[in-house]
């Protein structure tokens, strides 16, 4: 959680320039004189006299420190201490180089430096770092780790679906989705074109009633999907493909069991958390989406001021560049791009079972707009009305939204990307 803070009546300046192995630290006063260096291993033995050592020069609320993270071990250790955080982004470190030099030279020692000296002279325009509530961290964290791993299973289904194309294409043939429970459970049965030979249309329909198959295609079907697919020319010995095939659904099938068991971690941490009752009757936000925006939007809520700071930092607004005659109305890249997932995933299943996000879903495409910007534009309406719900500390409620015209303002916003 960002906030601004003015760091007028500090008197000391700290810039922590962090790396895996090792940290380095200057300490600067309001002169811009140093009178503190020193490097620390990234040991428990480091944290602990670097931290002893800043005590040395003033209570640690006030001695703010500048670095280049808003999380890790360092931030966290800090914070801990109870130190103001002061986060960098590497961007604009870096456009501030030129200020120590034309060269725009880089080492440790030197960017430590130049943090504390930044943060002497420009940290009252710096927001400072706050602890997020214990609850959504964990949430945050949750629905991450779930990301990590869906994409995780969608290259090891990637990877699945080549070794079959190669080694066996009627087993990627037979179902519709490849990693489906039906699928995965044929291909650990049938892991080689040889395995599956003997199959007819009614050993397969029994086999697949054994299994629960709810996809409603006969066995002629399926069988028919397994015959007229391509013929493998593989040149690798069957007891091969088989630990190929079989290995890589195992690998698939692992990552399933994970996801299914973040799920559940997450809908039961959605269900207690404070947050929750305020979002959880927006239309299909389902739990996993729910734990998502709570963790994701959550942390930007509680930092923001106003509503349209909120639409920019979740980044469904374009950044508008204008000078002189030159006005340019672009994309913003430069933005917390797990929130903005978060939001247009929930607003494109919003649609389906909301008119009034239909509608206006539905009138930006009919401008011309794209699916993807036609959703942004769907997300900055919700971002209204979840600011709405955020700031009065009331349950979402189409009706109430209705009556009081806060869904009806909602849908007046620029439209320009």
């Amino acid at each position: 959680m960002l906030r601004a803070r003015h760091w007028s009546t500090h008197l000391v300046f700290i810039g922590w320039d962090w790396a895996t192995e090792t940290h380095d630290v200057t300490v600067m006063d309001e002169s811009g004189r140093r009178i503190d260096r020193w490097e620390l291993a990234h040991t428990e033995e480091g944290f602990a006299k670097t931290l002893a050592r800043l005590r040395r020069h003033g209570a640690p609320a006030d001695l703010p420190v500048a670095i280049e993270t808003t999380r890790g071990l360092a931030v966290d250790r800090l914070l801990a201490a109870g130190h103001p955080v002061v986060p960098v982004h590497p961007n604009a470190f870096h456009a501030m180089r030129a200020r120590w030099g034309a060269s725009k030279a880089k080492t440790d020692a030197g960017d430590s430096m130049k943090l504390a000296d930044y943060l002497r002279t420009d940290g009252h325009l710096l927001p400072r770092l706050e602890p997020t509530d214990q609850a959504t961290l964990g949430l945050q964290a949750l629905t991450r780790q779930r990301a990590d791993h869906v994409e995780a299973k969608v290259a090891a289904v990637n990877q699945l679906a080549a070794l079959l194309d190669e080694h066996w294409p009627g087993g990627k043939a037979v179902f519709a989705n490849l990693d489906s429970d039906i699928a995965m459970a044929f291909l650990e049965r049938y892991p080689t074109p040889a395995s599956a030979a003997k199959l007819t249309a009614g050993r397969l329909e029994a086999w697949c009633k054994h299994r629960g198959y709810s996809g409603k295609k006969p066995g002629s079907v399926l069988i028919e999907r397994l015959r007229t697919a391509p013929t493998a020319a593989s040149r690798l010995g069957g007891d091969v493909v088989k630990q190929l095939i079989r290995v890589q659904v195992q690998l698939v099938q692992g990552i399933r069991t994970t996801i299914r068991t973040l799920d559940k971690a997450i809908a039961e941490a959605a269900e207690t958390h404070p947050y929750a009752p305020l979002f959880a009757t927006m239309p299909r936000i389902g739990k996993v989406n729910l734990g998502q925006i709570i963790g994701e939007i959550g942390p930007i809520l509680e930092r923001t001021q106003t509503c349209e700071q909120l639409i920019a930092e979740t980044g469904v607004v374009p950044v508008t560049r204008a000078s002189g005659k030159s006005h340019a109305v672009s994309f913003r890249f430069a933005t917390n791009r797990r929130a903005r997932l978060t939001l247009t995933t929930f607003a494109d299943n919003s649609r389906h079972s909301s008119d009034w996000a239909a509608k206006i879903y539905n009138d930006a495409r009919a401008r011309k707009k794209r699916h993807p910007h036609a959703t942004r534009i769907l997300a900055r309406a919700w971002l209204r009305v979840i600011w709405a719900c955020w700031r009065d500390g009331t349950c979402y409620d189409p009706a109430t939204h209705q009556a009081n015209g806060k869904i009806a303002t909602a849908a007046d916003i620029p439209l320009a990307a």
